[in-house]
């Protein structure tokens, strides 16, 4: 497996990939996900050969805040290694950020892969995060 930068855009394979996690709000506005691509800070891929196998990709200012706004792994490859192997780069590239954060579904799963990744809730840390 090769993680490398995600530069050219491919519609269909992204498309794809969000679609096998049921991440339907973005297949749903193909256009917002090409843009959001676009003005992201980075995008790192996981391939096997050409195929590609997971991706994650980050917003901020790479100086004192990221934010992990998707990480996703094709259903049929999770559990391989990937999800981490990509959190793994991100944070490498990073590693002078002060804050990196994400947000994900309350689910045990979830917590438990974030958990193994380094990652604290923020009410560990006598903090709360809001949306709107």
């Amino acid at each position: 497996m090769e993680i490398r930068e995600y530069t050219k855009y491919n519609e269909t394979e992204i498309l794809r990939l969000y679609g096998s996690v049921g991440w339907t709000a973005y297949t749903a506005k193909p256009e917002t996900l090409r843009e959001g691509f676009k003005n992201s800070l980075i995008v790192l891929a996981a391939y096997e050969g050409n195929e590609l196998r997971g991706l994650i990709r980050a917003v901020g200012d790479g100086c004192t805040i990221i934010y992990i706004q998707d990480i996703l792994v094709f259903p049929e490859h999770q559990r391989e290694g990937i999800g981490s192997a990509l959190i793994k780069a991100l944070l490498q590239r990073f590693d002078h950020v002060r804050q990196i954060v994400l947000s994900t579904d309350a689910i045990e799963k979830n917590i438990a892969f974030y958990e193994s990744q380094g990652f604290v809730p923020m009410s560990n840390m006598g903090c709360c995060g809001f949306m709107k």
